[in-house]
């Protein structure tokens, strides 16, 4: 008990006015047995600023008509036992009544100070407690932009979902304080595949990463799913169904859901929970809106960059047709129609009487003519779709290429296996590519080439030692080279400072062989 009133007096807010009555009178009853004493020592002293100490102590805590009746029964008491007027409460003398007019003015005057410094002390507090409060709300609001701005900066990466779904369980979790985070994908058959789980170190009887759920019961991921709409559940003592069940066994309390929606529909749930006894703040839904709207662009980040990348193999891949069917349309059109033409000139040559020298040289230039035309188009069909790598593979196509350039290849291929037609000819086109600019553009005077296989991934590195400067940038001729290679899942990084040459490093996936 002493120690519950004490905590009424000490703290900021007004105490109960029953314990205002009680400090009073215990204060008057206290300063009347100290001046009857102090009576009893200096008989006719003036002890009446005894008793302005209960009227300040109880100004200082109390509101003002308390205060006055502090005050008024302080002077009745100061009247009976200091002036010991007897028979009557009223002074009798003159004097008497100038020591009670004076007592008065001095005892209101101190409770309007009192109560002024109280209004000042409870300003203060509350200005203390609203900079406080605004501080919290700042720190708050600043740990979630900083916990937005990581996931953020993981999506427009272009990181993978799983690698955002895993960063948001982590930051929800940490940020929200809360005991458990999940990421919930529908999968319209009536269950959810959790595709990220952060739970609290000891609770081992809830599913987890990859595992399946039903979303027909009435917990936080199934209202969700039936309504597409937020859904916040404080306790799940009457809720049913089976992930209830698991709710109510780990000692959940509050748990909030909301929906992650990709092109107007609902891809899933954000679900976050706590063991507290009280709910989960009233803003949670809102921040926790925030992150889904993030892994919800994360979603469709890579949906949208796996349609490119389709889209590029596609095209690579009509375009590497429409080169085959080019060279076998000058292969078995053409290229036989000249070589055709070429053997009628050669019989009718052989044909011509002897005499008629002139004719016959005429005839011999003209099979000539078609045979080299014959050869050109070999060539142009070659070059079209280079038909040495169907016979031997990229590293015979790379030394080929190495031994008809016009500046000085070195070779280290130290992979003789078969790869994808597609790597092959983009490999194919990459070496060829930077030969020619090694040539015409670079200045170079040697290259090299290395080619090398590491985890079901083919590694292509070119360097030359010419002037630098080159880019992939619009006008040159890597621009295709590189859309090329992204078509098929891989990377090529150029670096080209003036002056120091320059180095094509590819990465392309093999392991689809």
């Amino acid at each position: 008990m002493p120690a519950r009133v004490i905590s009424l007096l000490v703290r900021p807010t007004t105490p109960p006015l029953w314990l205002g009555v009680v400090v009073a009178a215990t204060v008057i009853a206290v300063e009347t047995v100290v001046v009857h004493q102090l009576d009893k020592v200096a008989p006719h002293n003036a002890f009446g600023a005894v008793f302005l100490l209960g009227v300040l102590v109880v100004s200082a805590r109390w509101g003002f008509a308390l205060s006055v009746m502090t005050t008024v029964v302080s002077a009745l008491v100061y009247v009976y036992f200091h002036l010991q007027v007897e028979g009557t409460l009223l002074p009798t003398k003159a004097g008497d009544w100038v020591a009670v007019v004076v007592f008065l003015p001095v005892a209101l005057v101190a409770n309007l100070m009192a109560g002024q410094a109280r209004l000042r002390t409870a300003e203060a507090v509350l200005r203390r407690r609203e900079a406080e409060a605004s501080r919290d709300e700042l720190a708050i609001l600043a740990e979630h932009q900083a916990a937005l701005r990581r996931v953020a900066t993981l999506a427009a990466r272009g990181a993978s979902p799983p690698e955002v779904f895993t960063a948001v369980a982590e930051e929800l979790a940490l940020w929200l304080h809360v005991v458990n985070a999940v990421l919930l994908r529908y999968e319209g058959d009536g269950t959810g595949t959790l595709v990220a789980v952060r739970y609290e170190s000891g609770i081992t009887r809830m599913p987890v990463t990859g595992d399946r759920i039903p979303t027909a019961g009435d917990d936080v991921g199934a209202i969700v799913s039936r309504t597409g709409r937020t859904a916040r559940i404080d306790n799940h003592a009457q809720v049913g169904g089976a992930i209830a069940t698991r709710i109510r066994a780990e000692g959940f309390g509050s748990i909030v859901g909301v929906p992650i929606v990709v092109d107007t529909g609902v891809w899933g749930a954000a679900i976050v929970g706590s063991r507290r006894t009280e709910p989960l703040p009233a803003d949670t839904e809102a921040r926790l809106g925030d992150f889904a709207d993030l892994v919800a662009t994360a979603i469709a980040n890579a949906a949208t960059r796996a349609e490119l990348i389709a889209s590029r193999a596609r095209i690579v891949a009509a375009a590497d047709e429409a080169r085959r069917r080019l060279e076998r349309d000058l292969h078995d059109g053409a290229q036989q129609r000249l070589v055709s033409l070429g053997l009628e000139v050669r019989l009718a040559e052989a044909s011509v009487p002897v005499d008629w020298g002139d004719v016959k040289e005429q005839l011999s230039a003209i099979a000539s003519g078609f045979a080299g035309v014959s050869e050109d188009l070999r060539e142009l069909s070659h070059g079209i779709h280079p038909a040495i790598l169907s016979k031997g593979g990229l590293g015979s196509a790379v030394r080929t290429l190495a031994r008809r350039s016009a500046v000085p290849v070195t070779v280290d291929a130290g992979v003789e296996r078969r790869f994808p037609e597609s790597v092959e000819v983009a490999a194919y086109y990459v070496v060829a590519e930077a030969l020619t600019n090694a040539a015409k553009h670079a200045r170079a005077s040697e290259v090299s080439v290395s080619m090398g296989v590491e985890a079901d991934t083919l590694h292509l590195v070119i360097r030359d030692d010419g002037v630098g400067g080159a880019s992939s940038g619009a006008g040159s001729g890597l621009v295709g080279l590189q859309d090329r290679v992204e078509a098929l899942g891989g990377h090529m990084r150029i670096t080209s400072p003036l002056g120091q040459g320059t180095t094509l490093d590819i990465a392309i996936p093999v392991a689809g062989e």
